[in-house]
């Protein structure tokens, strides 16, 4: 926003707009949409159904009713397209998992005052992130991926490759489609050991246990493999300072033959580091979680990869909801 723009009003909403995000939150942590489902039902009915006192029920259809988050109509309430689509549990769509890892982040974004004051995280570190944690990080990212992937995979040609590093895979959703879109790629999964169970499991869903394999380990300090053709690092960039960076991409141009790809996917910002928000904010929320992360510039990303000995760098834009690019870069 340009700052003539900005006015009482709109600092005054912007100030309060927790009170919407705490509003959403609560209807998923509770499970109102799913609830719902295709019905309309009464008030009364949904607060029986989740288990909540009507009077607190009532209030919180009412405000998703004023977000347009629900629709009311004669004391019925339905869900919105958007809801059908998006917040009940089992849409394909869902978004419920990355909200509620959203969620679990607030307190820390409260400490923000703190966390610029010292230049350290707020987060006393792993030990923070226990089980509901982990699921709702991974559950979230494999949900939000697989909504994204269909419109990155046929903008990377892959026909030519035979072998993919996912590094940071996570559950392998991107692995995945790569892997469904061309029948010649086998991939290899390199992420920490408490995520296997989770990406073996997502991978036979697909079947194909057969050409994707999971290789657990710190990408920073384990050996990665070699023989690979092609790497994929998915937003892990973003969670390490400079100096790692630069040593991940060394190490990853290493673990690649001749005429290799290596692909960044990122939260990009531009050259002055001041837009576009998501990433700007993006990064804030890097400074709160981790000792030394942060969004990158596109020139930032570039550098990193000529240092580590990629060449012909260019970069695809695509549509994404929150200002991700891609980098790729040629060995």
């Amino acid at each position: 926003m340009k700052p003539s723009e900005w006015n009482p009003g709109k600092l005054l909403e912007l100030s309060g707009h927790y009170w919407r995000t705490g509003t959403l939150h609560a209807a998923v942590k509770l499970d109102v949409f799913s609830a719902i489902g295709d019905k309309k039902l009464p008030g009364s009915q949904i607060a029986r159904e989740l288990k909540c006192a009507q009077r607190g029920m009532a209030r919180l259809l009412d405000a998703l009713a004023a977000m347009g988050l629900l629709l009311k109509e004669d004391g019925h309430y339905a869900n919105t397209p958007t809801g059908k689509a998006f917040l009940c549990r089992e849409s394909p769509q869902y978004l419920g998992y990355i909200m509620l890892h959203h969620h679990q982040l607030v307190d820390s974004w409260t400490k923000l005052d703190q966390a610029v004051s010292s230049g350290e995280p707020v987060w006393g570190g792993t030990s923070d992130r226990g089980e509901s944690w982990r699921q709702n990080f991974l559950m979230g990212m494999f949900n939000m991926a697989m909504n994204l992937a269909p419109r990155i995979v046929p903008l990377i040609d892959m026909s030519d490759h035979k072998q993919l590093l996912d590094l940071g895979g996570g559950p392998g959703t991107y692995s995945i489609h790569f892997c469904l879109a061309n029948s010649n790629l086998t991939a290899t999964v390199f992420d920490l050991p408490s995520t296997q169970p989770f990406a073996e499991k997502t991978i036979a869903r697909f079947d194909l246990s057969d050409r994707i394999s999971f290789r657990s380990g710190d990408y920073l300090q384990d050996d990665i493999g070699s023989g690979y053709d092609i790497a994929w690092l998915s937003h892990i960039l973003h969670g390490e300072g400079p100096d790692a960076c630069r040593r991940l991409l060394r190490k990853t141009v290493t673990a690649l033959s001749g005429g290799g790809l290596v692909i960044i996917h990122e939260f990009i910002l531009d050259d002055t580091m001041d837009s576009p928000l998501f990433p700007a904010l993006f990064s804030l929320n890097m400074l709160l979680g981790t000792p030394s992360g942060q969004a990158y510039s596109e020139s930032q990303l570039r550098g990193m990869l000529k240092e580590a000995g990629a060449k012909k760098i260019r970069r695809i834009r695509f549509e994404s909801p929150n200002d991700s690019g891609i980098l790729i870069g040629t060995v």
